[in-house]
């Protein structure tokens, strides 16, 4: 039985469309059990109603006409109780409804099983035979088994042949990916293709190898043309920090960077275009298997640069300048931050991709453009939806084609309502962050570049409260030197001064490998990384402190933060090495001082040792990602369980509530710096707990600066006390909700169902 399983799913996994894994399906288990029929019944959600799809041994007249509600029928029944269903003689049971069509009147036992994936009934597998009889505890384990089985290699089949079909007529189609940027748009589709092929360069010896150099260091200019151009087009739409993202462009592309490293292979005896791609290929397959998002989604971006600088190798004529419709829902399998910039920015409505996530730099530059974007659309078909009306919803990551004018009369009231409060917020944003009975909280921004903010951003925020220092690391191809890291951690303290700029140490390990540094790890979460990993090696993390130091001297306004700390004795190792740095430092004749030390707090042990810590540290910063990831067991980059990852978890609260009170008693400064903070009413429980310092991505800082300013600190402790008494998530989310409607901050939060 497992080999048959093993086949079975095996070719179910090898189907092209729909209709074929299903034929598999019934023909394939119909033959093993030995069975009159096996028929299949998917779930329909827009109707929630169990459609035959495809049967072997019924009348096949009945496919696609035969439809039982949830409760209805047998098949209804087994749906709705989401467990098997076996019975001798299924005409007289209760539920039993008999449709003519089917010719089933001749079958006498039915045993039924539901298909579940992740919770979720996807349909019913039900066997029947003409005998009267029981279907015997190895049958029914199989048929369970099978059902188990392909839930996971049938949902995709189930989506791809769902949507194939549907695109064929005029109807409306509603798609679900992740919600990038929030905001929502109604558009006409766009698609954009990759300037060239990476995978498709032959292997070529060159015959002129200082002429190919030549071509490679022209076709590099011309996209560092391309792209100053693009980011010239967007300067007055976004702040220096997302304008950023065009630097960061630029030294990917510098000689120290990919330049370089292509270089040396054309000096080995290969023409440009395949020492081009097999150097690219190596950084973003490196960049792909780190478990970071922030830093795997760089893989688009060294992939987009490589697809441009190809193009220019590979053709010398100028494409035509394309027409764009007057709202553009621009969609491709990867959209880079350069194609963004190629659109004239009044006719972009938009942002739909394939690939990606809520960390690519075109998401973040979509966020601080206020252009709703939802990424990982993998089944999306791009060849057939070019000039499709279409809907983008970046609050629920749904993407809807062809719109129904109900649907779309709605979504216009909606986005209506959303431009007077982004007029609103705007309004406010030179206001102090302060509680409407006066008390002040300090909002700060995490950022992982370098910098140079003007005077009005600064302005509006209390500092960095987060710099990922391992980007600088992610961008050479060697541990970069103590001037190299110096020079960039400058760029940001002076772009910050006199506002504190929290610097965290190199975070890499397991998950987060460098390409010249790599690491195997089989549990990555729980391995070798952050603190651990530097403290192994303290020549790299003596290097960062002396640099970090040395950028800072005159600057006063430098803090170091220590991620994944677990111990005491960790932190007593790098305060000696801290000092260590510092005099040395001296010696050399710098004027350093001691900054602020401090640690995050994500591994659940650190929160029982605050009072060792507080003996040894200036501040406490809590990371609310991870810490709710190691409290609830939960790697949220695993979809099967990503659904339980919820940061309003009651455990998860009472630890946040706890730290807040403990930093309190000991006298420590304490800040939380993640996804949590950057919620309007995250960031109110937060302030309810005692939390005076919140650190998020800047896009976010506008709403919860509005939650913030129309609640009352009385109002948000009395919120915290009742939520905290609460025994689940669905009690503690319900109270928190109708407590936003009572005080009219529900507008302020990202639309939900």
């Amino acid at each position: 039985m497992l080999e048959i399983l093993r086949r079975i799913v095996q070719e179910v996994n090898g189907a092209r469309t729909l209709d074929a894994a299903l034929s598999i399906i019934v023909r394939r288990i119909r033959k093993a059990m030995q069975t009159d029929v096996c028929s299949v019944y998917l779930r329909d959600g827009q109707r929630d109603h169990f459609i035959l799809m495809d049967t072997i041994g019924l009348n096949t007249a009945a496919i696609g006409q035969v439809t039982m509600r949830p409760g209805e029928g047998l098949v209804g029944l087994v749906g709705q109780r989401e467990e098997p269903l076996n019975i001798e003689e299924a005409p007289s049971h209760s539920h039993f409804r008999y449709f003519a069509e089917t010719g089933e009147e001749r079958y006498s036992s039915f045993l039924g099983v539901p298909i579940i994936h992740q919770r979720r009934v996807l349909g019913v597998l039900v066997v029947q035979q003409r005998d009267k009889r029981l279907f015997d505890e190895g049958e029914e384990a199989f048929l369970i088994t099978m059902a188990a089985q392909l839930a996971g290699v049938l949902v995709h089949a189930l989506s791809t042949g769902e949507l194939a079909r549907l695109n064929d007529a005029e109807s409306q189609v509603m798609l679900s990916g992740i919600a990038a940027a929030p905001g929502m748009t109604i558009g006409e589709a766009f698609v954009v293709v990759p300037p060239a092929n990476l995978d498709a360069v032959p292997e070529r010896v060159p015959e002129d190898v200082e002429a190919e150099v030549l071509r490679l260091r022209e076709a590099i200019d011309c996209v560092r043309s391309d792209i100053r151009r693009a980011a010239e087009r967007l300067a007055s739409r976004i702040s220096a920090q997302e304008q950023a993202l065009f630097d960061v462009y630029q030294q990917m592309l510098g000689d120290a960077a990919l330049g370089q490293e292509v270089e040396k292979r054309i000096r080995e005896g290969h023409w440009a275009p395949w020492a081009l791609a097999r150097v690219v290929q190596r950084h973003v397959q490196y960049l792909e298997k780190v478990d970071d998002n922030y830093l795997r989604e760089r893989a688009a971006d060294v992939r987009d640069l490589g697809r441009r600088v190809l193009s220019h190798l590979q053709t010398e004529s100028e494409e035509r300048s394309p027409v764009y419709p007057d709202h553009t829902v621009l969609v491709g399998d990867e959209i880079s931050a350069a194609q963004l910039g190629e659109i004239p920015r009044e006719k972009l409505a938009g942002l739909v991709a394939l690939r990606g996530s809520s960390t690519s730099h075109v998401a973040i530059l979509a966020r601080a453009m206020n252009i709703p974007a939802v990424m990982g659309m993998s089944d999306l078909p791009l060849s057939r939806i070019a000039g499709t009306p279409m809907i983008v919803d970046g609050y629920r990551g749904r993407l809807i084609l062809r719109p129904e004018p109900e649907l779309q009369g709605r979504y216009e009231s909606m986005i209506e309502e959303e431009r007077s409060l982004i007029s609103m917020l705007e309004s406010e944003q030179s206001l102090p962050s302060e509680t409407s009975d006066g008390q002040r909280i300090r909002l700060m921004i995490n950022t992982g570049l370098a910098v140079e903010m003007s005077g009005s951003p600064v302005a509006r925020i209390d500092g960095v409260g987060l710099y990922r220092t391992e980007v600088p690391f992610m961008m050479h191809q060697r541990f970069p030197g103590e001037q190299e890291q110096a020079r960039l951690y400058r760029e940001q303290l002076a772009g910050f001064a006199p506002l504190p700029v929290v610097m965290r140490t190199l975070d890499i390990g397991g998950d987060k490998s460098l390409p010249y540094f790599p690491i195997e790890e089989d549990n990555a979460f729980l391995g070798w990384r952050g603190l651990r990993v530097t403290l192994d090696h303290p020549e790299v993390l003596m290097v960062q402190l002396r640099a970090m130091l040395r950028a800072a001297e005159g600057l006063d306004n430098l803090r170091i933060l220590l991620p994944m700390v677990t111990t005491f004795e960790e932190v007593e190792t790098v305060s000696r090495l801290l000092d260590r740095a510092l005099e040395e430092l001296r010696e050399e004749g710098l004027k350093v001082q001691r900054p602020l030390l401090g640690i995050m707090i994500e591994v659940p042990a650190v929160i029982y040792q605050l009072e060792a810590f507080a003996g040894c540290v200036d501040f406490f910063s809590v990371g609310s990602n991870d810490l709710t990831q190691y409290l609830l067991a939960v790697d949220r980059g695993n979809a099967r369980v990503s659904a339980l990852y919820d940061a309003f978890q009651p455990a998860v609260l009472r630890a946040l509530a706890q730290i807040a009170r403990d930093s309190r008693r000991l006298g420590v400064p304490v800040s939380v710096c993640g996804e949590l903070a950057g919620d309007p009413v995250g960031a109110l429980l937060l302030v309810g707990m005692g939390y005076r310092v919140l650190s998020m991505n800047a896009p976010n800082l506008s709403r919860v600066r509005a939650a913030i300013r129309r609640a009352s600190l009385s109002g948000v402790r009395e919120l915290v006390d009742e939520a905290l008494s609460q025994e689940s998530l669905v009690q503690t989310r319900a109270l928190i909700f109708e407590r936003m409607e009572a005080w009219e901050l529900a507008h302020l939060l990202p639309h939900r169902d």
